[in-house]
């Protein structure tokens, strides 16, 4: 597939941790455009398992591979990032149709925001299409096997931080 010439696009999340279903969208982002910033975003309303600092380090880690990937944290608008960052798109992944809602919620905000820059969607790969950061935290404080989820980086930070 042909790479659309200089654009930058936005993979803005939590990665609470970085799943494999992230790695999966930010990799064929990666194909489809020539610079992809995955956005670790602080987000302390969640309550994220892991620092900020911790997040972009393993994001960072797991997408080495990635030659045209970088990762930086943000904690400002996801639009004024974009901006910043000289984006053209933000991109956002749908697993369900459970999912559409809110991200269209956020597509239409971001829109009113940032009018020049564009919200695509794109599908996980049908093995990652249940997989969420929060259901991987839950398994792995249940002691359960999440190797098939996480990278295995990942997978020793979330044993560490859950051994009980």
């Amino acid at each position: 597939m042909k790479q659309h010439e200089a654009y930058t696009v936005i993979f803005p999340g939590t990665f609470d941790p970085i799943t494999n279903g992230h790695i999966d969208l930010i990799e064929r982002a990666s194909k489809l455009y020539s610079n992809v910033v995955v956005a670790v975003a602080e987000n302390t309303r969640k309550g994220p398992a892991f620092s900020l600092a911790i997040r972009v380090g393993l994001a960072k880690e797991v997408l080495t591979h990635c030659d045209n990937v970088e990762v930086e944290g943000f904690n400002i608008l996801l639009a004024d990032f974009a901006r910043q960052k000289k984006a053209k798109a933000i991109i956002r992944g749908l697993r369900a149709v459970s999912d559409f809602e809110y991200e269209f919620q956020l597509a239409n905000m971001n829109r009113r925001l940032a009018a020049d820059i564009e919200s695509l969607f794109l599908i996980p790969s049908e093995k990652y299409s249940f997989l969420s950061s929060s259901m991987v935290n839950e398994v792995a404080s249940l002691g359960g096997d999440i190797s098939t989820f996480v990278p295995t980086v990942v997978e020793q930070m979330l044993k560490e931080k859950f051994k009980k």
